[in-house]
């Protein structure tokens, strides 16, 4: 589980093991995303210290308020300077409402332009990325850690302009007021600071044993009370030992949240004598300096405005010391950003793509080997050819690489040695777009978008009238169970198409690539989800789909075998046999073994 990053000064263990590395590359490439956007930026900083100005004034007013207003005993005077301090908090107010606003609309362009870059990136990653990423990383980096740079933008940047226009504007109105008086009032800040980073790394401390034990708690929910967790939990007969579990951690939850609140609240009465404390001892020492010494063009109003003010500085000092901390954990969130956007695109189209009518072109594979990882090969020198109009069929154990031949022919995978040519052109010289709109798959693994079977059906072609919807469906025998449904084709599939059955997923899926009409055609294990009255159904549609076209199938039924103009066993990465059904019994080997221990049991079966 993902660790949430911890308060304000303070970084979390795994944050200070993944330090980013700062260069002034980096800061340029940050930097990039901001540059369209100068103008307005040059405004937020514009607004930025204009805020500051004003908020000096109502503390400098105050001063005069009570020394020539109330001293004075002026009740119109009192009332003109309660009426600029009123404005000048309005304006304030005001400038502060329009600086969100500038932050905010900055903040959520650049996101908006990152995430179209990242999703417009990811889209082009090879289908190793996703089957090596984990998928709960892909989101976090591409919703969690760019939505993250608004925080960056209209916090953390915004932050440090504003704490430091606060800081050195106060500052000047302060040794501009009395330089003795200053001294002292930024002498009194480490008082109120120091106590709040004491408490601050105790509460931490805490909020992480307490993390800890929420992400326990967390995954004990996730698990028990999950589906296929309920079940388990139900079959098994645990449900006492995961409540007595629940509750032990669910106790330890509770005490250190406990502590957490008490520790809280012992932090506050500190603070709230030493705010008290620090006033105080200005007081005492502008008494000192007015009675003792006499110190000439000091006041009371003068006291008054400077313990406003070295208030003020509390808060941006504060944040200004944490600058670290903000810091590295923005340099963090760009560095795992663009760590995707680096990561290189290994399969995409030439610079002079090729874009050749594919129609009657026959598919060649040349020596061909390859592995997933460098050390390790799978696949060795695979060499056959299916001409034109054919129908290949490659059989083969469980594991032996039957799908990851076929995943050549689009290029989800590209060979480490040899070729794949479809009409003599090596598939790595196509225009990408183009070769897999011309190559339809139907994989064992049938994926439906949580959406309606009309919309399903349409990703294969935007543009499909519904006369074409329901052919394609007529020809997969799925129009008659779609207008059975109370929507009919504007059924709600669910997620993966969960709601509906393994053969009425599969039977979509072949309609979607009937309405593709593809010129050449990859069927991976295609009816396996389907029962033998299903296939049957079918069987005439998906021969009808093959003609004419050069086909591709991996199967494990023995009626699709039997049909194949060419059959390849595969055995150990490599083709270990070719040819038809009859020669390959009369030859005995791999292809006999397969067709005693799997084929000829399921021709038992469709017997029986």
């Amino acid at each position: 589980m993902q660790r949430m990053p911890g308060p304000r000064g303070f970084l979390t263990d795994q944050e200070k093991e993944n330090l980013p590395k700062v260069s002034w590359d980096l800061i340029k490439r940050i930097l990039g995303y901001l540059t369209p956007y100068w103008v307005k930026f040059l405004m937020v900083f514009a607004t930025i210290l204009l805020s500051s100005v004003l908020g000096l004034l109502p503390s400098i007013i105050t001063g005069r308020i009570v020394d020539e207003a109330l001293v004075g005993r002026d009740m119109a005077l009192l009332i003109k300077l309660l009426l600029a301090a009123l404005v000048t908090l309005t304006a304030s107010q005001l400038v502060t409402v329009v600086t969100s606003y500038l932050n905010a609309w900055i903040s959520q362009h650049i996101i908006f332009d990152m995430k179209n870059q990242m999703y417009g990136h990811l889209q082009r990653m090879s289908h190793a990325f996703f089957t090596s990423e984990r998928q709960g990383d892909i989101i976090t980096r591409m919703n969690t850690d760019v939505s993250g740079v608004s925080s960056v933008i209209s916090g953390t940047l915004s932050n440090i302009l504003s704490n430091l226009a606060t800081v050195v504007t106060t500052l000047v109105a302060l040794f501009g007021m009395n330089v003795k008086m200053a001294v002292i009032g930024v002498l009194v800040i480490p008082l109120l600071i120091l106590p709040t980073r004491s408490a601050g790394r105790t509460r931490w401390k805490l909020l992480s044993e307490s993390q800890a034990k929420h992400d326990e708690l967390n995954q004990l929910i996730n698990e028990t009370l999950s589906v296929s967790g309920s079940m388990l939990t139900k079959l098994f007969t645990r449900e006492k030992s995961e409540y007595d579990r629940f509750v032990k951690v669910n106790g330890e939850v509770t005490k250190l949240a406990l502590k957490e609140q008490l520790s809280g609240r012992w932090f506050r009465l500190v603070m709230g004598i030493f705010t008290q404390l620090g006033p105080l001892l200005i007081y005492f020492a502008g008494g000192y300096l007015i009675i003792a010494r006499g110190e000439a063009g000091l006041t009371v109003g003068t006291i008054t405005a400077m313990v406003a003010l070295v208030n003020r500085l509390y808060r941006p000092v504060e944040s200004l010391l944490n600058i670290q901390v903000d810091f590295t954990r923005s340099l963090a969130l760009f560095t795992r950003i663009f760590d995707y956007f680096d990561r290189e695109i290994d399969i995409q189209s030439p610079p002079d793509a090729k874009t050749p009518d594919l129609h009657g072109a026959d598919i060649r594979f040349e020596h061909v080997r390859f592995g997933y990882t460098p050390d390790v090969e799978i696949l060795h020198d695979i060499d056959f050819t299916v001409k034109a109009g054919e129908m290949a069929a490659i059989v083969g154990p469980s594991g032996s690489g039957k799908s990851t031949i076929i995943n050549f022919i689009p290029r989800l995978w590209d060979v480490k040695g040899g070729r794949v040519t479809i009409g003599g052109v090596d598939v790595r010289d196509f225009d990408l777009h183009y070769l897999r709109s011309q190559i339809g798959v139907v994989s064992q693994d049938t994926y439906l978008f949580n959406g309606t079977i009309r919309e399903n059906l349409r990703y294969a072609k935007e543009e499909a009238t519904e006369e074409e919807l329901i052919a394609a469906c007529k020809a997969a025998s799925i129009h008659d169970f779609i207008i059975a449904q109370p929507d009919g084709y504007d059924t709600q599939v669910g997620n993966r198409g969960l709601k509906l059955s393994g053969g009425e997923k599969q039977r979509i899926s072949i309609a979607r690539v009937i309405l593709k009409n593809p010129a050449i055609l990859i069927l991976d294990e295609a009816t396996s989800a389907l029962d033998s009255i299903s296939e049957s159904a079918i069987q005439d549609a998906l021969e009808g789909l093959m003609k004419d076209r050069t086909s591709i199938v991996i199967a494990h039924r023995l009626s699709t075998i039997m049909a194949a103009d060419k059959i390849l066993a595969l055995s150990d990465g490599v083709i270990a046999q070719s040819g038809r059904h009859e020669e390959l019994l009369q030859q005995g080997g791999v292809y006999q073994k397969l067709f005693e221990t799997q084929f000829g049991r399921m021709l038992n079966q469709d017997e029986e």
